[in-house]
Order: structure tokens, then C-alpha cells, then sequence
């Protein structure tokens, strides 16, 4: 059945950008660099997609940038209803894909049909890795949090991470999507557990 005036596809669009604004509202575990609070979801969706912008010169050889940036603008949409689940967080794993696809389901069904596809595969994409745009794309996401907790200020900084391992398997899609941001990961690495930065609790 169409929609001759374009007044239910409209509706739809709406809701699903009213639906999104729930992600104002969902706590990561990384400090704001002046350290008065944990950043959100939103916020740390648009810190990725200036990222990218920023620092597209560092990405893998034919990565498309603008569409890396679509990748990071959606790739935590879904975390409305499943929540953040955090990277050392081994029993969270455990239900986190069954989870994100219930909710993707639900918000990215808001829109209409065949918008509904696009912006989903655009999610599917960002989760699967496996183009230059998604590996950069998650590249970035790998990064930012070591960045934050590196740069915060006004106290110690430190990495949950217990071994130089741990924290080395987290950031290895930075050595492929982004190579030329490698050598930043491996020194602040190299600093954290040579002067015993790690280990924060809060």
C-alpha cells in the first residue's frame, strides 16, 4: 500500500530520530578528559565521526571516509535497549550479539522498509569488520576510550587492562584499519605499563 502524501514515511523518520535520542542516555565506562563524568553513547558516536574526519589520512589505502563516518554515526544506535557492554567484560559477551540484534530489530524497524535495510546493513557492516570503511571505522572505536583515559586530567590516568596482552588484542584492528595510527597505540602501551599506569577500578 503506498503513501501518496509521504505523511507515514515522515512519521516514521521522526520517530526513529526521537527513538535515537535514547542514546543521550546510555553510560559508558570512560571518563570525560576533565574527568567530572563518564561520556555517553552519543557522545562518543560524534567524538568517532570527527575522528574520521580528522584523521582520515591514517586509514588503510582506499578507505572510503564519509562512509566510515555513517558507520560511527549508527554503530551504537542499538545499545537504546541492549545497552554498552564493556570490552573486558567476558560475561556481558556472552549475550551481547543476541541482544544487539533484538534491538536492532526493534529501532532500525521504526523506519521505513527499505530505509530500515540501508542504515541496518550500515550496522551489519560496522559489526562485521570486514571492509576498509568498517575496519576503520572500528579502528577508531578501539582508540578513543585509550585516548580518553590517557589524556584525562586532573588524575592519574590508568588502564583496567592487567597485561600488556590484554590490552594489545583489544587494539588489534587498529594495526589493520588504521595503520598509521598503530605506532600512537603502542606507545601509550608501552608508558601505561612502564610506569604502572593501570589497573582503575573506578
Amino acid at each position: 500500500m503506498t503513501d501518496p502524501s509521504g505523511q507515514e514515511r515522515l512519521a516514521a523518520q521522526v520517530a526513529f530520530l526521537i527513538e535515537i535520542d535514547g542514546l543521550k542516555a546510555v553510560v559508558r565506562n570512560t571518563r570525560l578528559t576533565d574527568g567530572s563524568r563518564d561520556e555517553n553513547s552519543a557522545e562518543h558516536s560524534w567524538h568517532l565521526a570527527v575522528m574520521a574526519a580528522t584523521l582520515a589520512e591514517h586509514a588503510a589505502p582506499e578507505t572510503d571516509i564519509n562512509h566510515a563516518i555513517r558507520l560511527l554515526l549508527l554503530h551504537d544506535v542499538v545499545e537504546i535497549d541492549a545497552g554498552d557492554t564493556d570490552c573486558y567484560d567476558v560475561e556481558g559477551y556472552v549475550t551481547k550479539q543476541a541482544r544487539e540484534q533484538t534491538a536492532a530489530d526493534r529501532i532500525f524497524g521504526l523506519l521505513p522498509p527499505e530505509q530500515a535495510a540501508v542504515m541496518r546493513g550500515l550496522w551489519e557492516e560496522f559489526e562485521a569488520g570486514e571492509t576498509a570503511a568498517a575496519g576503520f571505522a572500528n579502528a577508531l572505536d578501539r582508540l578513543q576510550p585509550l585516548l580518553l583515559v590517557r589524556h584525562a586530567r586532573y588524575r592519574d590516568w590508568s588502564l583496567r587492562a592487567k597485561t600488556r596482552e590484554q590490552v594489545l588484542a583489544r587494539m588489534a584492528p587498529i594495526e589493520h584499519g588504521a595503520p598509521g595510527l598503530w605506532p600512537i597505540v603502542t606507545e601509550l602501551v608501552e608508558e601505561a605499563f612502564t610506569t604502572g599506569r593501570f589497573g582503575r577500578t573506578d
